[in-house]
């Protein structure tokens, strides 16, 4: 018996030839029931799809890059293994099982080799105002999906990082001790640090606190935020918990605290909001949040390509941020 034909295929699945080269090539939308019906039956039977004529078909690269801005002094972790890593590895593999291949590209400066990229859509990572990424992407007609809000470009679709409810659960966190609660966002202006700020302000309101709110440029990493963070404290001493989402700041404030003898949980607090390796190897180790960056990931590759096969999709039902308490933060109160 000779291999499988597309024919043989869409017979098989009670389905039209169309049909089964859509479900492959990602070029229309196909119902995911369908779909999945499809790649089961082609696995079953043997059949593989001949990717490169599909292509030829289609003027199509087959492929989608993931992008951020974001220098690795903050998006990556120990061994490069951090925030964008995490979401590339999950947004790989739904791409993957959808027929792209997705391309990471590294943080490297703007317009920095950009140029040789040939891709059908782009996924930008937590883009600050007036990204140069998303100015290369607009320059060349590439189809941009966001993970996180593009401050002052509401034309762009995005996938919600629901920055407002994590600043909130972090403050709920943080407020449930004594003392002044102070803040480290970034410079750049990104909607996560944006969201953030506005919070920490209307908590701080509520609560009578005077704000304690400083920026660092992300380039500056972990040594820049030990600098700015013991300068914070020693003109502060009634900060008694800081609220860091940078995980690559907070290991920095580790580091300020002990500079000015604060001992960690019980003279200063600390949180932040990535839940990566940095917080999980941290001395001690730091309470962080759950952003479930797979489904997140996942949600901006099929809404990527659904823009790209022109069809509307509803937006995806994510799982609200949960709360990682650790030893950083814990009061006798806490339990995880």
């Amino acid at each position: 018996m000779g291999k499988p034909t597309i024919a043989d295929l869409a017979k098989a699945a009670g389905v039209s030839v169309t049909t089964v080269s859509h479900a492959f090539s990602g070029r229309r939308y196909v119902e995911p029931e369908t779909r999945k019906r499809i790649e089961t039956l082609a696995q079953e039977m043997g059949y593989r799809p001949n990717h490169r004529a599909q292509r030829l078909r289609t003027g199509r690269a087959g492929s989608i890059a993931l992008v951020s801005s974001m220098p690795f002094a903050v998006a990556a972790g120990p061994s490069r293994l951090g925030f964008l890593m995490e979401i590339a590895a999950a947004a790989a593999v739904t791409a993957f099982a959808r027929g792209i291949s997705l391309c990471l590209v590294p943080p490297l400066g703007p317009r920095d080799r950009l140029d040789a990229l040939e891709v059908d859509g782009a996924i930008v990572v937590e883009p600050e105002r007036d990204d140069p990424v998303l100015d290369f992407f607009s320059s060349r007609g590439t189809e941009v999906v966001c993970i996180g809000r593009a401050p002052g470009r509401d034309d762009l679709p995005f996938v919600d990082l629901q920055s407002a409810a994590t600043a909130h659960l972090l403050l709920d966190h943080l407020l449930a001790g004594d003392g002044q609660v102070g803040l480290i966002t970034g410079e750049q202006r990104r909607n996560s640090y944006i969201e953030m700020e506005a919070v920490y302000a209307q908590r701080m309101a509520g609560s009578g606190f005077t704000p304690r709110a400083i920026r660092i440029d992300e380039q500056g990493g972990e040594e820049a935020a030990a600098i700015a963070a013991e300068s914070l404290l020693r003109a502060n001493p009634s900060i008694s918990a800081l609220c860091v989402p940078v995980d690559a700041f907070a290991t920095g404030v580790l580091n300020a605290a002990r500079a000015t003898g604060r001992q960690i949980p019980h003279d200063l607090r600390i949180a932040t909001r990535y839940d990566g390796m940095r917080a999980k190897l941290a001395t001690p180790p730091l309470t962080a949040v759950d952003l479930h960056l797979g489904e997140v990931a996942g949600a901006a590759v099929n809404l990527l390509l659904a823009r790209l096969e022109q069809v509307n999709v509803e937006p995806s039902d994510l799982s609200p941020p949960g709360l990682i308490l650790r030893p950083s933060s814990m009061i006798s109160c806490d339990t995880i």
